[in-house]
């Protein structure tokens, strides 16, 4: 091809374009992955959904931009789904409290797998919440931590929370349905801090 391009171009523009064209056609032919289309179904749907972004990335533009877009998406949706799976270890006192230590950071995304992890109807009177290993980041999780907290309290058992930053502190109490335990809570900061002015910002980590 690549004597072809230097030295027998002339010779190239001999031959119809349509036959050009046919070639490709069974270039394309031979080395399309059809057993694709039968995986597809089995396949995660986010990998579905990147095989068909690639090829039209690629119809639209050229490949070099279609492999770029094809790395990036597949980042961000394994960012996305690493995110939104809140873990936890469970773990009961001597006094029969039930102390559920959270691993994930708790946002809009993950507030799902995060309420599946209680058990309010089983859980004993007593039940521990150990943020050290996670961080509240947005509105939404508060909400969902004070969902949580009602859940229990409607069952008349008390739900209390354990290293969450001084910012939660004050959000939470506004609830008036928690009990935060503060001793040997560390230092930092939500990222947002919903209690100032719009327009404003607060940085922290």
């Amino acid at each position: 091809m690549l004597g072809f391009i230097l030295f027998g171009s002339s010779i190239i523009e001999q031959i119809p374009l349509a036959a050009l064209v046919g070639v490709m056609f069974m270039v394309v032919i031979g080395t399309f992955a059809w057993r694709t289309l039968i995986i597809m179904r089995k396949i995660p749907l986010t990998d579905a959904l990147v095989i068909i972004l690639v090829t039209v990335v690629t119809v639209l533009t050229d490949l070099a931009t279609a492999v770029i877009v094809g790395v990036i998406v597949s980042a961000l949706a394994f960012a996305w789904s690493t995110a939104t799976h809140t873990q936890s270890r469970t773990e009961t006192t001597k006094s029969g409290s039930k102390i559920y230590k959270l691993n994930g950071p708790l946002f809009f995304g993950s507030i799902e797998s995060f309420t599946d992890l209680f058990d309010p109807d089983n859980d004993p009177d007593h039940v521990i919440v150990d943020f050290m290993d996670s961080r509240v980041v947005d509105q939404s999780a508060l909400q969902a931590i004070e969902a949580l907290a009602f859940r229990y309290k409607s069952r008349g058992k008390h739900l209390q929370l354990r290293h969450l930053s001084r910012d939660c502190h004050k959000l939470l109490k506004r609830a008036g349905r928690l009990i935060v335990d503060s001793d040997n809570d560390p230092d930092y900061e939500i990222a947002v801090d919903y209690s100032i002015k719009p327009g404003s910002t607060s940085g922290g980590h």
